[in-house]
């Protein structure tokens, strides 16, 4: 039973604790599984006999639906329920989790995978959503805060509880850890969850553009790790058939109309610049640690904490600053600290101290990124007018998630290694050398994209609702109501902070 109506929850009250615990459960299963499965990939890889492309395409399975997928789970919240939606998404997540687990071979866990990629673009897009339309307007900012704080504890903890898991029991149990998280999720859900829906939606949901996007990344995906060029630029020109079917749909899950604000397009490219990089290294250095370093699992789960550390120390501080001075130097000098933090990288060899060649590079590369977060997510947000932050969220978190998705899918190509085959520690390491030169030329783009195109005004309302002279602030955040505070760990997990979608279409 639901204890209060959609919108009037108190951030202190018995009720809101509950939808603000199971929102961050929710979240929570998604944000461990992005930053535990990485850590497990060595054992997974030695007991199922996978080459490194197998490797990808366990990293990638997920991210491929889940990127393709994710703005249409907000828009089937929006039509059908959010609570439903969100349940549903935890349903399915959970049961493709157990099917993880048990997959006898690296065929059998990517399709698993898929599935958990289909789950999560249901529940991923509900948990802010929920949070944005089940409280009170003048506690919006204070829930979402505390949101925040506690997945970020999840967060934090992530990659020392994968590293423990695969090393005293499996890297099965990795995916088994969802499972009670699941259930609590659904049985508190049901009783504590106020349903909301948007009743000012009109038409059905973008099944053929959802279609064209799986079709389109998963070509371009396949042909980047199979180095299979045929299947690759078929994928490309699926993708731009994607574009071409969405400019024509009256009502598309990405409306091609936000891009013409140059704020919205230049934060989009800034996000595909940093969190390509932050997937791609992410994904290596975990690798590297264990295979070419000869970390335990345990040990490179916790070589990666201060990271995530730095994000939940000083994220507010960052919001703070960007509020202050606007988004521009922080975007573009956050991008330009990780060029250095990954050119730092290049210093990490065999029988190299961590505290002299990892921790720094983590440190400088955690310093760049939560500078850049913050001012990235608020720009985004404010790039277009109020009725659109939910849309303009939506399409930012795909952006995130499709660079993540390619970068890993581009590393065989990149670092120069045998994708057929089992990767050895030499040429692991000499390939991510190569990588993070790349990545620090993609980040050194982004900084330079953010100096190009986003006004250091772009936060200031003027009401004009153009995205390009400064708008009206996101949903929520009300005439003497401060914005809701930057999501930290969404930087780590390769996930900006959805919020209320108020309508799935842009019909003006």
């Amino acid at each position: 039973m639901v204890e209060a109506a959609s919108g009037e929850l108190r951030s202190d009250s018995a009720a809101g604790r509950w939808v603000i615990l199971t929102t961050v459960l929710g979240a929570g299963m998604a944000f461990l599984d992005g930053t535990v499965v990485n850590i497990a990939l060595p054992r997974i890889g030695q007991d199922l006999d996978a080459s490194f492309a197998g490797l990808s395409w366990i990293a990638n399975g997920y991210l491929l639906t889940l990127a393709s997928l994710i703005l249409v789970g907000g828009a089937v919240g929006d039509r059908v329920g959010r609570r439903r939606t969100y349940l549903a998404g935890a349903v399915g997540f959970a049961l493709a989790s157990l099917l993880c687990a048990l997959a006898p071979s690296v065929e059998g866990l990517v399709a698993a995978r898929l599935l958990q990629g289909v789950g999560g673009a249901f529940l991923v897009p509900g948990s802010l959503a929920l949070i944005q339309t089940s409280f009170h307007p003048d506690d919006r900012a204070k829930a979402i805060g505390a949101w925040a704080g506690l997945a970020g504890v999840t967060t934090a903890i992530g990659p020392f509880l994968g590293g423990w898991l695969v090393e005293v029991a499996s890297w099965r149990w990795v995916f088994l850890l969802n499972l009670p998280l699941a259930v609590v999720v659904v049985v508190v859900g049901l009783r504590h969850l106020p349903e909301s829906r948007d009743p000012t939606v009109v038409g059905r949901p973008d099944l053929a553009g959802a279609a064209l996007g799986v079709l389109g990344l998963a070509g371009a995906t396949y042909g980047l790790i199979e180095e299979n060029v045929p299947i690759g630029v078929l994928g490309l020109a699926v993708l731009v058939a994607f574009v071409v079917a969405e400019g024509r749909n009256a009502h598309p899950m990405m409306p091609l109309s936000v891009f013409r604000s140059r704020q919205f397009s230049g934060a989009n490219g800034v996000t595909f610049a940093v969190y390509g990089a932050l997937g791609a290294v992410l994904f290596l250095l975990s690798l590297v640690l264990q295979v070419a370093l000869g970390y335990s699992p345990l040990a490179a789960g916790s070589a990666t904490v201060p990271l995530t550390l730095v994000m939940l120390a000083l994220s507010s501080r960052s919001g703070a600053l960007a509020r202050r001075i606007g988004p521009r130097i922080p975007m573009t000098v956050g991008p330009s600290v990780i060029t250095v933090g990954l050119l730092l990288m290049l210093r990490i060899e065999v029988g190299g101290s961590y505290v002299t060649q990892v921790l720094p590079a983590l440190l400088v590369f955690s310093a760049g990124l939560v500078t850049t977060v913050a001012p990235l997510t608020a720009t985004v947000l404010a790039a277009t007018d109020e009725r659109h932050a939910g849309v303009a969220s939506g399409i930012n978190n795909a952006v995130s998630r499709t660079a993540g998705l390619l970068a890993v899918a581009a590393l065989p190509l990149v670092a120069g290694f045998d994708a057929s085959g089992s990767v050895g520690p030499a040429a692991l390491l000499d390939g991510f050398h190569r990588a993070v030169l790349v990545g620090a030329g993609l980040t050194a783009v982004g900084a330079a994209v953010a100096a190009l195109t986003i006004r250091a005004d772009v936060l200031v309302i003027d009401g004009d609702g153009d995205g390009d002279q400064g708008v009206a602030v996101p949903s929520g955040a009300g005439e003497g109501e401060a914005a809701p505070e930057p999501c930290f760990h969404c930087a780590v997990s390769g996930t900006p902070p959805p919020v209320e979608r108020p309508s799935a279409t842009m019909a003006d």
